[in-house]
């Protein structure tokens, strides 16, 4: 009532000339003013805002209404200058340089903003670079990537001080008790507020340690300073501004395209995304928009550490090894027998092991100590500069979306397969600009049409994840995969029963050559299915197969099964070979045999054309 009261005796005690009433109606419609108040249209017909925070309207019903929001921010911005950092023009920034510019507002009551001047002045805005970190196989929330923006000062770039600049960033705020899986719950319902920050990037590195496992790619847009400037002042109308957060479409990578669309009125980014946000589209939208100037790569330590130790024998990986846990070892007299620039490669691949296992751990002074005995050796014998090749550019592998259709026959019955896939990414799909060994796919179906114009259910996965990580000598990752959902299974008489599960597993992953693994995992199953007597069976079984990308495509070797405790066994054999037409193309053709004991064998072959498209 009282946020009413003042906002009704602010208009009144307006200046009645500031603005006409087809002017407020010509700028409450523009696409600027809508983007300062992030109003996408309703459902209903008119806008609604996806600002969920009333303290950011002035109107009471600025949420749903741009042209009430308008006229509360006019009349706010002639309020008398007494309350000094609290005024409109002080809150509102970018409201208020694009109204005065609008209606060339020059009798403004003059307001000393001290708090926004310092912020604004510290920062500094210059230029503008959206950062990404690419997907990381071994952290489920890390599979998508993330995005965030850099804003840069005049000479960051010529002095390669990127870490003194700011970062714009998008987030949950998860409360610190939840686990996993009410994370993973509370992320998919909206059940997190999303805030923005700007801190200083550096901080922003620290924060998320997994960026150091994470290859990052820096795309410099080619934004000018004054747009920078414009979009840095609306982040400080946004300080402390609760939004919904979702993971798959009101995320950090839309919140950002959302800026993008306040530095240059005009863009139409989000509206592209109606469905879901998949940070790597979002870069692709970027991209098509003309907005990318320059991009660079930074290779995770990772990375680095696993290109630096390539050449290595199994012999000097061991040395490697020793050396990162007993820096002694540098002068025994087997190791100084070492070729002088073998020594430099080990000692190199010694001391970034050292690196990468301090990542995210609190300093330890012992380590920090073996750190500096191999900084000194390599200073006496310098290791070759670390070449390393740059993988595909992640905006441009596949679209997130895919649709499928394709022939078949199980046991000499036709069919006909349709399916579609909201997100993003299968073992044997297009691999361009996807680490080997990746695997989340989201919101999958899949119908088929049998001879006689028979339609069922074949399979809804709400989630199939596989991380397969090859184990080095160095390093001995976990290959791990989990999934869910509904799917046709053998069941009695060559009948295939629809099943609901809920499975995972764990084990290794090796690199039988450069471009193919292998990998065995164990596994568990819990299965409720029609042709059991109870509600819910577990099981337990294996998951192991080859994973090889060719020069057509990627080929995949699979044997599974699964020895359920109600005396139930299943097995299964299949091979699959995917050509990559175009990037958004692909052609698939799977065959496989299974066995069970309530059904016996049953042989399926497909013909599957695949379309990658958002």
């Amino acid at each position: 009532m009282r946020k009413c009261l003042a906002w009704l005796a602010l208009l009144l005690c307006a200046p009645l000339h500031a603005a006409t009433t087809p002017d407020i109606e010509r700028l409450a419609q523009a696409p600027y003013w809508l983007s300062l108040g992030h109003y996408t249209p309703a459902k209903g017909g008119g806008w609604r805002s996806y600002v969920d925070d009333e303290s950011f309207f002035l109107a009471p019903d600025g949420a749903h209404h741009p042209d009430a929001e308008l006229k509360a921010t006019l009349a706010a911005l002639y309020a008398p200058a007494t309350s000094a950092d609290r005024h409109a023009q002080c809150r509102y920034p970018a409201r208020t340089r694009w109204l005065k510019a609008q209606l060339s507002l020059t009798d403004l009551p003059q307001v000393k903003c001290a708090e926004f001047d310092q912020w604004f002045q510290a920062i500094a805005p210059a230029s503008t670079v959206l950062v990404f970190p690419a997907a990381y196989l071994n952290s489920p929330s890390s599979m998508f990537g993330h995005t965030l923006l850099r804003i840069d000062q005049a000479d960051t770039r010529a002095n390669q001080t990127a870490l003194l600049s700011y970062a714009i960033n998008f987030g949950a705020y998860v409360a610190p008790g939840d686990n996993s899986i009410l994370y993973a719950w509370k992320g998919l319902a909206g059940g997190y507020p999303g805030l923005f920050s700007l801190v200083p990037y550096q901080q922003k590195l620290a924060e998320y340690n997994s960026l150091e496992n994470r290859d990052l790619w820096e795309y410099h847009l080619n934004l000018t300073a004054e747009e920078t400037s414009r979009m840095v002042e609306h982040v400080w109308e946004l300080r402390q501004v609760r939004f919904d957060y979702y993971f798959f479409d009101e995320n950090c990578s839309y919140r950002l395209l959302e800026l993008l669309q306040v530095a240059r009125p005009g863009l139409e980014l989000t509206s592209q995304f109606p469905l879901t946000a998949i940070p790597t589209d979002t870069v692709k939208a970027v991209k098509r928009a003309g907005l990318i100037a320059s991009t660079d790569y930074r290779p995770s330590r990772e990375r680095e550490l696993l290109s630096r130790a390539e050449p290595l024998t199994s012999e000097e990986n061991q040395w490697a090894l020793r050396l990162s846990e007993n820096t002694t070892l540098l002068q025994s007299p087997k190791f100084r027998a070492l070729p002088a620039d073998r020594r430099a490669l080990i000692e190199d691949t010694a001391y970034r092991l050292e690196r990468y296992r301090a990542t995210g751990q609190a300093r330890d002074p012992n380590r920090a100590q073996r750190s500096f005995e191999l900084l000194r050796a390599m200073n006496e014998q310098p290791p070759p500069p670390l070449e390393l090749t740059r993988p595909g550019l992640p905006e441009e592998g596949h679209p997130s979306r895919t649709w499928s259709a394709g022939v078949g026959s199980r046991d000499g019955q036709a069919f006909g397969e349709y399916g579609l896939r909201m997100a993003y990414h299968d073992l044997a799909d297009n691999s361009y600009g996807f680490p080997l060994g990746a695997q989340i796919e989201i919101l999958g179906l899949k119908l088929r049409q049998y001879e006689g114009n028979h339609w069922q259910l074949q399979r809804l996965d709400l989630a199939n994840i596989r991380s397969l990580t090859p184990r080095t000598a160095l390093l001995q990752p976990l290959s791990w995969q989990v999934g869910g959902g509904l799917e046709r299974v053998p069941g009695r008489h060559g009948d295939q029963a629809l099943a609901t599960h809920l499975s995972g597993g764990a084990g290794g992953t090796w690199a039988l050559a450069d471009q193919a693994l292998f990998y065995a995992m164990g596994t568990a199953r819990v299965e409720h299915n029609n042709d059991f007597a109870a509600f819910a069976v577990p099981a337990a079984g294996f998951d192991s197969g080859i994973l090889w990308r060719n020069g057509l495509g990627n080929l995949t070797l699979e044997a599974k099964g699964d020895y359920f405790t109600n005396g139930e066994v299943r097995r299964r054999l299949s091979i699959g070979q995917q050509w990559e037409l175009t990037s958004d193309l692909g052609l698939r053709l799977t065959a496989g045999r299974d066995f069970t004991h309530l059904g016996g064998a049953r042989n399926e072959a497909m013909l599957e054309l695949r379309w990658y498209h958002y």
